[in-house]
């Protein structure tokens, strides 16, 4: 799932993989603005069956890929 979740940001983000940390702060660095966060949800739902309110997303959650891996986790197991 970790490499399924880099392989989606650094498409959605314009970078190589190999940019991509779990701790890269993806809003701080502009590699994410509010139709970055748009292209994740849809990536997210259509990879992982799990579905992110965009309504009540907050930032903070997916601010990093390694939150984004958590939160997917989190989801994909309840």
């Amino acid at each position: 799932m970790e490499q399924k979740v880099m392989a989606i940001l650094s498409e959605i983000c314009g970078v190589d993989e190999s940019e991509l940390s779990p701790d890269t702060r993806l809003f701080d660095l502009g590699l994410m603005d509010s139709f970055a966060v748009v292209q994740l949800l849809v990536e997210v739902e259509a990879n992982f069956s799990a579905n992110w309110d965009m309504e009540t997303l907050k930032r903070e959650e997916i601010a990093t890929p390694g939150l984004i891996i958590a939160k997917i986790k989190s989801e994909v197991a309840d």
